[in-house]
């Protein structure tokens, strides 16, 4: 879908999102946000605006923008939720609407999404309904956000039934993606986005793939040209997909390669940190490419250099072993069963002819899923 990046020291750059008139652009770059208020205040219809972030980014970054808004003449206040996933819940989606009602927000101010895919996630659902519909800008702090989760419009809590069963498809007005961000980030967090960098490559762009196989280490260790790259690179691929098909009634299901198998491994930890969202993901790309190879779509060449690469930059290759966490390949698959995709009782899986070559696909059966997560607890 994309060309290889190149590596530059631009500080600056911009990804457009074409949506008609919900169009949006994705700014990309080291040090946007003390320049914020700048950035955020053109497309506010008045300039006030409530931050949706958490306990973490709070104590790290929240007065820099604060201040950044300040500045603009943008006026300001903070709502801060408690970190992780158990925050995306019915429970603290009610609390926050009655905070946002409090605060007397109108239709024609806006939410700010502070934080990682959790805050993008339940601060875009918040702004969906709230009034029944107000603006929102993503400002998204982790990588896995930044690449993924703060693009395309998706928003949405958790269920006990399964993960993001409540939500609205609701664009934002503007991403800033500031990757200086990134470096108050434990190596667990940019691994688990570098899972979604990759996921691009894998899906549709075997030339970005062969790039991380030269500088994804580079993009993990922090070099900040090479997040730029990596980041900017992910998000052309996504907008791409999201301005063809918005609503994912088809191509845009690509991009859920690995998450079906993913978030079957999350809700068996229960969403929280015993294993995080990227690190579900980069196990189900596993398992979806060893379906494919056992579907004699893959070649076994293919998958062992995937599971190189995800050794060499520190990915998960195996199944974990969690301490409370008794792996059933049967559990897992009632996990599956929950999915969004499910049509006509059948799974839609993400599968791959080759790295870069991904495909939809309801053709394929419980059984043939089964013996794969047999295989892969097996040789945990």
């Amino acid at each position: 879908m994309t060309s290889s990046p190149s590596i530059s020291d631009t500080a600056y750059s911009h990804v457009p999102v074409s949506l008609g008139d919900r169009a949006y652009n994705i700014l990309i770059g080291a040090g946007l946000l003390p320049n914020a208020g700048g950035l955020i205040k053109p497309v506010l219809r008045t300039p006030r605006v409530a931050i949706i972030t958490d306990e973490t980014v709070a104590a790290l970054h929240l007065t820099t923008l604060q201040q950044s808004l300040n500045a603009a003449g943008i006026d300001n206040f903070p709502i801060i939720l408690a970190p992780g996933e158990s925050t995306k819940s019915l429970s603290v989606y009610s609390d926050l609407m009655s905070k946002l009602l409090d605060s007397r927000l109108q239709r024609d101010e806006a939410i700010i999404a502070f934080g990682g895919g959790v805050i993008g996630d339940i601060a875009g659902f918040a702004a969906s309904t709230l009034r029944r519909g107000i603006d929102f800008i993503q400002i998204p702090t982790t990588l896995l956000s930044q690449v993924d989760s703060s693009v395309g419009g998706k928003t949405g809590i958790n269920a006990a039934q399964g993960k993001n069963l409540i939500g609205a498809f609701y664009q934002p007005r503007l991403v800033l993606a500031d990757v200086g961000l990134l470096e108050s980030l434990p190596n667990r967090e940019i691994l688990a986005g570098y899972a979604e960098v990759v996921k691009y490559g894998l899906l549709g762009d075997f030339a970005f793939f062969e790039w991380l196989e030269a500088n994804g280490k580079k993009v993990i260790s922090g070099d900040i040209a090479a997040r730029i790259a990596a980041v900017e690179t992910s998000v052309r691929t996504k907008a791409h997909i999201v301005a063809e098909d918005e609503r994912e009634g088809g191509v845009r299901a690509l991009l859920n390669l690995g998450h079906t198998f993913g978030h079957a491994l999350e809700a068996e930890t229960g969403y929280g940190s015993r294993m995080i969202h990227g690190e579900a993901v980069a196990l189900g790309m596993i398992m979806a490419a060893e379906l494919s190879v056992q579907m004699d779509l893959l070649s076994r060449q293919d998958i062992l250099r995937i599971r190189q690469h995800f050794a060499e930059v520190g990915l998960p290759c195996k199944v974990p072993s969690i301490s409370g966490v008794d792996w059933q390949a049967e559990t897992l698959l009632a996990h599956m069963r929950q999915d969004k995709k499910i049509v006509g009782g059948r799974l839609t899986l993400i599968l791959m002819k080759e790295i870069g070559s991904a495909f939809a696909t309801q053709a394929v059966s419980e059984a043939d899923i089964l013996s794969v997560i047999t295989d892969e607890l097996a040789s945990a």
